[in-house]
């Protein structure tokens, strides 16, 4: 899909490096810059000494580079890179590309068809562009944090860096579509990416929803038939039977017609049906309710956790996860069947290409 182009990656950590791995996954040549200590990420959860997994995760495929930006000679050796590239992304602090030689308007000088990606946290030219901030901050400040609560409202921690990874596919997304308006135009493309702007982007209907009712947390209860409950063995199945037919479905497959009329209840405490769905998801154990969801058509899926993933047929049939290198690694996109994971090597040893 991506033959033939060739991407400079100055990012470090998690968001930037996810962007990339989509773009290599789906056969781009990416040179990673990495400064003479290496990408942090390098470092983080190491595994028996070696790098760690938030590394490995996300670097098959690319070539690694050592090069010190603060010495000419090796900022030359970069340039002479870029000069043959389609791509530079970056994740900098706004202003640091400027000071090191390799911002925007410098190397268009060089490579005037060049597709060029910033990445940061609150974008390039914002009243707090010059601050640092990470996954859960940019969660916060779009807003997207405030919908993910405990019992007594109190926002959670997720477990998942939301931010950084749709940060990443953002990018990634960004860049192809600069790919094609540089096949058109045949001119270079500044692409701002801001990772707060892009979460923010998920709060679209909320923001809209809000402004009409007043209401704070959007459209997204539709009652008893769109719930989390717990199971027998303290499991958990999701059910979205939103729609009647799938709400029927669930009714006569657990031979409970009686529940029917409740659909549109409310699970509060004084709701007969919601009290009646609690009871009965715990009358059957996680493993029965999983059969059950696979043999009647009502949107009913179970909470798995991680571990769970690889056996899941659904995964397997596509090659979605598979186990190499000792780990067990996601796919970006579906291969068409095929293993994703052809390249030589999970990962390139620091400065391997230089």
């Amino acid at each position: 899909m991506l033959s033939g182009i060739k991407i400079v990656d100055f990012t470090r950590y998690f968001p930037g490096p996810f962007a990339t791995l989509r773009l290599a996954e789906r056969g781009a040549e990416v040179i990673k810059i990495e400064e003479p200590t290496g990408d942090p990420a390098r470092f983080m959860d190491t595994i028996d000494g070696a790098e760690g997994c938030i590394f490995r995760s996300q670097s098959r495929g690319k070539k690694s580079v050592v090069l010190d930006l603060k010495q000419k000679d090796q900022l030359q050796k970069a340039l002479e890179l870029i000069r043959k590239a389609d791509v530079v992304i970056e994740s900098f602090r706004p202003g640091v590309p400027k000071k090191l030689g390799i911002d925007y308007d410098s190397l268009i000088q060089i490579n005037p068809s060049l597709v060029y990606c910033s990445l940061s946290g609150f974008g390039q030219n914002t009243s707090i562009s010059h601050l640092g901030g990470h996954d859960l901050n940019y969660m916060a400040l779009s807003g997207v944090l405030a919908q993910l609560t405990d019992a007594q409202g109190r926002p959670i921690k997720p477990n998942i860096a939301m931010a950084d990874l749709l940060g990443g596919v953002v990018a990634s997304e960004e860049i192809l579509a600069g790919l094609v308006q540089r096949e058109r135009t045949g001119k270079s493309v500044y692409l701002d990416v801001s990772m707060t702007e892009t979460m923010l982007s998920w709060m679209g209907l909320h923001v809209s929803h809000q402004s009409a009712t007043g209401e704070e947390h959007g459209i997204n209860d539709h009652g008893i038939a769109y719930y989390i409950y717990e199971t027998k063995d303290q499991r958990y199945m999701t059910i979205g039977a939103i729609e009647d037919k799938f709400w029927r479905n669930f009714c006569q497959g657990v031979e409970r017609e009686d529940l029917i009329p409740g659909h549109k209840t409310q699970p509060l405490p004084g709701n007969p049906y919601y009290k009646e769905m609690i009871e009965l998801f715990k009358s059957r154990t996680f493993s029965e309710w999983t059969d059950f969801s696979k043999k009647v058509d009502c949107c009913m899926t179970p909470v798995l956790e991680t571990s769970e993933l690889k056996d899941q047929a659904v995964f397997q049939e596509r090659h979605f996860i598979e186990h190499k290198w000792g780990l067990d690694y996601v796919a970006t996109r579906y291969n068409q069947g095929k293993s994703f994971l052809d390249f030589a090597n999970p990962y390139s040893k620091l400065g391997e290409h230089n």
